[in-house]
């Protein structure tokens, strides 16, 4: 008889944590919480949990000895100074990577995020491959940790899925946008329960939405995990179609929506007004 698989989990309280902390000792796995600032209140009686700041390498030991797969929750999720941005999700990442080197962990899920490709116009349909248009400077710190992903499976042989989520949700989508971007709880824990289990992925990506019918992925495309996604934000679409997530055209145009107007140069003020963009020249939005 196999021994169960020992899953850390960083980011135990946030919003997708508390989800996944209930959700993957049900599937079996063994747990290991770990909050930020305070230690998490166990939520069943084998729960191990504690708390502290990733950047410390005796933290990071605490959290990865005699783990198999860690689940990379933690870090800053959204749009914030630059510095706090690089001590939270690239500081705090190359720490958890190297903590998987001394502790020979097997695999880290990165919670990479769909705002690395946020300037891509919402009639954009991407594949996996698709080129990185992070919409700031948290897009770009997802960039950044799945570059680190692909290094330390090219150089150290750690394992790294990333998923690209998208807007991960208990509750049915808000907005317009989520109508293309939702991730609902049960594929959450599907996508999450897949890129524990998978065998042999090596380094690779996946799109972390549900099976929307209005996605800016194409999820018809194969992925390495074996996540297939049953959820759709369609079922809500007569509620939400007429909701803009935000009041700026331009967060209409682009797929990162809000996140792209935080800190945006309109056209009238940037010293080119026309951009080439696919080959074509054109009036910069």
């Amino acid at each position: 008889m196999t021994s169960p698989v020992s899953v850390a989990l960083s980011g135990a309280t946030g919003n997708l944590g508390r989800i996944l902390r209930k959700a993957l000792p049900e599937l079996g796995y063994t747990l290991r919480s770990a909050g930020g600032r305070s230690v998490p209140t166990p939520l069943f009686p084998n729960e191990d949990v504690m708390h502290g700041d990733l950047r410390d390498p005796g933290v990071v030991d605490r959290l990865l000895q005699g783990v198999d797969v860690l689940v990379h929750m933690a870090g800053t999720s959204v749009e914030r100074p630059l510095s706090e941005i690089i001590d939270n999700n690239l500081v705090a990442l190359h720490a958890v990577y190297e903590g998987a080197r001394r502790h020979r962990v097997k695999r880290i899920v990165f919670a990479s995020s769909n705002h690395a490709f946020g300037m891509h116009p919402v009639d954009h349909t991407l594949r996996r491959g698709a080129c990185y248009r992070p919409d700031g400077f948290y897009g770009l710190s997802k960039m950044w940790g799945e570059g680190m992903a692909r290094v330390y499976w090219d150089k150290h042989g750690i394992e790294s899925v990333c998923l690209r989520i998208g807007t991960a949700s208990q509750g049915p989508p808000e907005n317009r946008r989520h109508l293309s971007t939702w991730l609902g709880a049960e594929d959450l824990i599907h996508l999450v329960q897949r890129a524990i289990e998978a065998t042999d992925v090596g380094y690779t990506e996946v799109w972390g939405i549900s099976a929307n019918s209005r996605a800016y992925y194409d999820m018809t495309e194969p992925n390495e995990i074996g996540y297939s996604p049953r959820q759709n934000a369609e079922r809500w679409a007569d509620e939400v179609s007429s909701i803009a997530a935000h009041a700026d055209p331009v967060a209409s145009h682009y797929q990162g929506g809000a996140f792209v107007v935080d800190d945006y140069t309109p056209a009238t003020a940037r010293p080119v007004l026309a951009r080439k963009d696919n080959g074509e020249l054109k009036e910069a939005p």
